[in-house]
Formats: C-alpha cells, structure tokens, sequence
C-alpha cells in the first residue's frame, strides 16, 4: 500500500520483484541501480543468506510525473527464491503495490517459474491482494542464452501470463528489457492510484 509524506509532498510505492530462484531478480535490481543518478536513490541494503539474498533500494524516477503535485517516489524489493524461504517471500510482498515476475526464460525452467507463479498468488491472496487485479508485469529473463536453451516467448506467455498483462523479453544482465519492464509496472501503479486514490491527495 503505498505511503503518502504530505511533508514532503511524496507519495512512495511499493514494487517487488518475484520468481524462482536465480531468475535474474537481484540481476534486475543491480542494473537499475547502477543506471539511476546517485542522486535520485537511497542506499541499496542486502539481507544476505547462504543461498540467496532480499535487497531493497528506493528511488525518484526521472520522468514518470506526479500526481496532484505529489512526487512519486519507488521502492523496489527482491524476494529469494528459494522454495524454503517461503516466509521470507510472504514477508517482503506485504503492502506492495506491483509486482514483476521474473522468469526464467530456459525451457528446463518452465516448472520451477509455475510454481512460483503459483506461489505468488498464494502468497498475494494471503494478505488479501487479489492477483486478479494487482499490477503485474511479467519478464522473461535470459534472453541472451543460446536459443536451443529457450523457450519461445509466445510459449511463455500461454503458460504463465494468465492475465494478459505486459510481458517483456530482457537479459538483465546486459540491460535489454529491464528499463522496459520497470516503467510499465511503474506506470500501471501509477493509473490505479490515480484512479484509486487521486481524489485524496
């Protein structure tokens, strides 16, 4: 649920990228803060485990406007994905206001992404957002592995994009898709708070 600062004239939304384990969340994250201007984000803080880590970094975009003269400011979570760190999962979603689902775009991967995809409705539903109606854009990550190793995108949205929600091809870790991914959960976030909540501010 995004926090409104009438202090400041903030408004600081919630966005938390999901998946399964080693998808390219923390790949994700780690492109975007290296991009944005020291300027315009906080300090990037890792909650590290042995396998896996939750980082966390806030930032005012560039170019994405305001609402009733309220500045927008991103907060942007990764959540492991390991299947044993359900909790921490469960934990990190609370109050977000979008999500992106990162998957994994190896054809040998296509079992463990519906499970998480699975997880993340569970997980949503759990705390009363209803993954019908959440904004959710779902990327599919990977892109720069050889061919032979991927599934097509078409077959990744008919198994995974049960909503028909914007989907985008990326490879993270070179930055093709990610800036992409990231400005049209923003601005899905963006239009159901207008739409929701403009009238308050």
């Amino acid at each position: 649920m995004s926090l409104v600062n009438y202090a400041t004239r903030e408004i600081t939304c919630k966005i938390v990228y999901y998946g399964p384990g080693r998808s390219g969340k923390t790949t994700n994250l780690h492109y975007i803060y290296g991009q944005v201007p020291a300027d315009r984000k906080g300090q990037m803080v890792s909650l590290a485990t042995q396998t896996d880590r939750t980082l966390f970094f806030d930032f005012l975009p560039l170019d994405l406007g305001t609402i009733s003269g309220f500045t927008t400011r991103f907060q942007l979570y990764t959540v492991p994905g390991q299947v044993y760190y359900q909790a921490t999962r469960k934990l990190v979603l609370q109050g977000a206001d979008g999500v992106v689902f990162v998957a994994d775009s190896q054809a040998r991967q296509l079992d463990e992404n519906v499970e998480s995809m699975q997880d993340l409705h569970a997980n949503l539903a759990d705390h009363g957002i209803d993954a019908r109606t959440v904004p959710l854009v779902l990327q599919y990550n990977k892109r720069d592995l050889p061919e032979e190793l991927l599934l097509p995108v078409a077959d990744l949205d008919e198994q995974l994009n049960f909503r028909d929600v914007p989907s985008f091809a990326a490879d993270a870790l070179h930055g093709p898709g990610v800036f992409e991914t990231l400005r049209a959960v923003s601005e899905l976030v963006l239009r159901r708070l207008s739409t929701n909540g403009g009238g308050r501010f």
